[in-house]
């Protein structure tokens, strides 16, 4: 299996954002599309220049989730926190400096937000966040998103193989084969296919190319 990699074209465009004083860059897909892996990437290259903050800090705790009787849903828009990711990016926008500002963290081997698990340091140039919903215009609680972010890149991904992600990933936290492709029709494929009609108002298109293992800009 070839080394997963950046395209020159792709690593020249993140140079030039984490070149200036602090700017934001989203990524945004569908579920299974590998966004947390392209962000780490990304920030990997970058080193000390960047950080990733994601979305997913953002999603409302499982016991309010069963309150509001969301929990069926999990990942659906009204289940995070979308005015307190939007006051984050503000503050990550205005950061003062030698001011650290704390993240929260999704962690998947309890399905749960973690409060305060992400120190973001003034001297970091360039923050990665990445989520389903940072371009979703007809909602709301997620309109002030995507004017807080300097550019948005939207990954694509063959849709064969995106589901086959998504499948393995909720066998791998717990549910059956049976129950995993039951989530993925109900819950996954929807979210899915209202994040991919606002993947127009992205600044670029990136496609991961499964031959090469080489993220890239679409020519589109």
């Amino acid at each position: 299996m070839p080394t997963t990699r950046l395209a020159p074209a792709l690593t020249r465009r993140l140079d030039d954002l984490a070149s200036a004083p602090r700017r934001l860059l989203g990524i945004v897909g569908a579920p299974g599309s590998g966004k947390s892996t392209l962000a780490a990437l990304l920030a990997d290259h970058l080193g000390e220049r960047a950080q990733a903050v994601p979305m997913d800090g953002y999603h409302l705790a499982q016991v309010e989730l069963e309150r509001l009787g969301r929990a069926r849903r999990k990942g659906a828009p009204d289940t995070f926190d979308a005015a307190g990711y939007a006051s984050l990016l503000r503050r990550l926008r205005a950061q003062a400096p030698h001011e650290v500002v704390y993240a929260p963290d999704f962690r998947r081997e309890i399905e749960e937000p973690v409060a305060g698990a992400l120190p973001v340091f003034a001297s970091t140039p360039l923050i990665v966040t990445e989520g389903n919903y940072l371009l979703l215009d007809d909602d709301p609680a997620w309109q002030p998103v995507a004017g807080l972010l300097d550019e948005v890149w939207y990954l694509h991904v063959d849709a064969a193989l995106r589901l086959e992600r998504l499948r393995r990933r909720h066998e791998q936290f717990g549910r059956t084969r049976e129950q995993a492709l039951a989530w993925i029709e109900s819950t996954d494929e929807p979210n899915a296919r209202r994040i991919e009609a606002s993947r127009g108002r992205a600044q670029r298109q990136v496609l991961w190319n499964p031959v090469s293992g080489c993220y890239e800009f679409s020519r589109d």
